[in-house]
């Protein structure tokens, strides 16, 4: 069985409701980041990151948003989440979760933790600063260039959507008011009808 390990908050919400979508069989464990139990020697031994999220399978721990999608794309083919049939397409699956890992996600984490770039106080809070203006610029290519509607590559429900209904969900946060994307607040919207994301969010609290 495959194991997740999440926590509230943080972008393992896509990998959870990928899994729910794939009709999966798999268990979900939260890591109480506020107790730091990410850094615990048991946590640890599951993922030297100390991070969220991890898949634990009978093959080894895969660690990386986008690594833990392609695997629960490929793991239920039937559901034709990965786009696997027209090798461009899925390229450009691979390219839109990259974009979202490498850059839109750390735009992101300015805010909560720039302790990661710098020790330098005064550099912290100007990261901070710089975020919303980053989020923006991010959601923008992301409506303008790359979303087709309704979902992210048109009529066909990929692992993108749940990826970019759990990144959408931090720019109120991040000072972005989403409505200034009306494609991505109606993805959004669109999304939290969805039963299996549903059920995630009820099992999570």
């Amino acid at each position: 069985m495959l194991t997740l390990y999440y926590a509230k908050g943080t972008c393992s919400l896509a990998s959870h409701i990928a899994l729910e979508e794939a009709g999966l069989d798999y268990r979900a464990e939260r890591v109480d980041l506020a107790a730091k139990a990410q850094q615990t020697p048991e946590y640890l031994a599951i993922n030297p990151k100390g991070r969220v999220p991890a898949l634990a399978t009978d093959k080894g721990v895969l660690t990386e948003t986008p690594a833990i999608l392609s695997y629960i794309a490929a793991l239920a083919p039937e559901a034709g989440l990965g786009l696997a049939d027209d090798a461009f397409a899925h390229a450009r699956l691979q390219s839109f979760m990259a974009y979202m890992n490498s850059t839109v996600h750390p735009a992101h984490a300015h805010r909560l933790r720039g302790s990661r770039w710098t020790d330098d106080p005064a550099a912290i809070e100007a990261l901070k600063v710089k975020v919303p203006q980053n989020m923006r610029d991010g959601f923008a290519l992301i409506q303008n260039e790359i979303f087709e509607g309704p979902f992210v590559f048109g009529e066909t429900y990929t692992v993108a959507d749940p990826y970019l209904f759990t990144v959408a969900g931090w720019l109120e946060g991040d000072g972005v008011d989403i409505a200034e994307f009306p494609a991505i607040n109606a993805h959004r919207q669109r999304m939290a009808e969805r039963p299996a994301v549903q059920r995630v969010l009820q099992a999570i609290g």
